[in-house]
């Protein structure tokens, strides 16, 4: 599952550093997130970073990619070369 930026976002831009894989973006008009780099964290976190960091709950898991855990933990290794590894998750950044 990757997650999406509803148009209720503010453009506040404390989402897109957060992000380990460099899936978030300024679009046009709001945020955006890159679904094909999007792992939910997974590999880097235990939560999502931007969801935790977003002041007005406007993050959510996007129904059109639907990943399991399992695709998400492939994602991961695809995206950075590492072996997924559940205890090298962080709790958070802050």
């Amino acid at each position: 599952m990757a997650l999406f930026i509803t148009d209720e976002c503010i453009n506040c831009d404390v989402c897109e550093p957060e992000c380990p894989n460099d899936a978030i973006y300024q679009g046009e008009l709001i945020y955006e997130i890159e679904s094909s780099k999007c792992t939910e964290c997974v590999g880097h976190f235990k939560k999502e970073q931007c969801i935790v960091v977003c002041p007005v709950d406007c993050i959510l898991v996007d129904p059109e990619h639907t990943e399991s855990k399992r695709e998400l933990e492939l994602k991961y290794t695809q995206l950075t070369g590492a072996e997924y590894a559940e205890e090298n998750e962080k709790e958070q950044t802050f």
